[in-house]
């Protein structure tokens, strides 16, 4: 069956259809998925039972593996590159606040591929924003100032963990608006996860203009949503947008598992 690429919404995201994950993929729809991947900045898939190895290596099609500093829950099991994703009555969500992932490292993940094990009957979908719309919505004046400018990223929660697992761990100083390597587009580079304050402002000027531009990846315009069932996986482009669980199911049982590739130096 070809291939087939349902928008979800004229911002970003498109449902992918006529393919089975399991089975090896040869160059031409490795070729026709990366490009879909560059124009609608998540894909997202349904009815996929993966297995861990299965997981891993679809997401070799398109890197290499990254390994998060910190979570690496199934390391005894084989599975460094697997992150987990937990929740339920006794475990707060994870992730319910807008973000890109890994930014306090110097080259952070190129993208994510995240597995559905576990969901709740309703509630805990995912959102995604597309940090190309929203630097492209700000004014001109606005593009002009923030290009050239810098912001540092830390660890945040992640700090504590490592701290407690005697792990060493980094920071990283990325520019505000990125280029994406491929795709040649700007985008926003920041986020209320992992970025802290920009470089050369004062800390109330910096905070007031992360406020505004949090503010700005927030707005629905530039979003997308996902309800999950068992099985789906979706797939970001971690250069371009950021994404956040919606918490309103917090009694209820969630497991995702995660893996993500490799990443470059953010350039300006």
């Amino acid at each position: 069956m070809p291939l087939t690429f349902t928008p979800l919404t004229a911002a970003i995201g498109a449902e992918v259809g006529g393919i089975d994950l399991r089975a090896p993929l040869d160059p031409v729809t490795t070729k026709e998925l990366n490009e879909a991947w560059l124009r609608h900045q998540v894909l997202f898939f349904r009815d996929q039972e993966l297995t861990r190895e299965q997981h891993k290596a679809f997401a070799r099609n398109f890197g290499e593996l990254h390994v998060h500093p910190v979570l690496q829950q199934l390391k005894d099991e084989g599975h460094p590159e697997i992150i987990v994703l937990e929740s339920d009555a006794k475990r707060p969500f994870l992730a319910d606040r807008w973000h890109s992932d890994v930014t306090f490292e110097h080259a952070p993940p190129k993208g994510s591929i995240l597995r559905a094990v576990a969901v709740p009957e309703t509630g805990g979908d995912t959102l995604w924003a597309s940090m190309y719309l929203a630097y492209d919505g700000l004014s001109d004046k606005l593009q002009r100032f923030l290009d050239g400018l810098e912001a540092y990223h830390d660890p945040a929660h992640h700090g504590v963990t490592a701290k407690e697992r005697g792990v060493a761990i980094e920071s990283a100083t990325h520019p505000v608006v990125r280029r994406h390597p491929e795709t040649g587009r700007k985008a926003l580079f920041v986020n209320s996860g992992f970025t802290r304050h920009v470089v050369g402002l004062k800390r109330d000027e910096s905070d007031a203009l992360l406020r505004l531009l949090f503010a700005r990846i927030a707005e629905p315009d530039i979003q997308c949503r996902f309800r999950w069932r068992a099985g789906s996986l979706a797939m970001w482009d971690n250069r371009c947008t950021q994404h956040r669980v919606v918490a309103d199911a917090r009694s209820e049982y969630r497991r995702m598992e995660r893996v993500a590739l490799i990443g470059d130096v953010p350039r300006a």
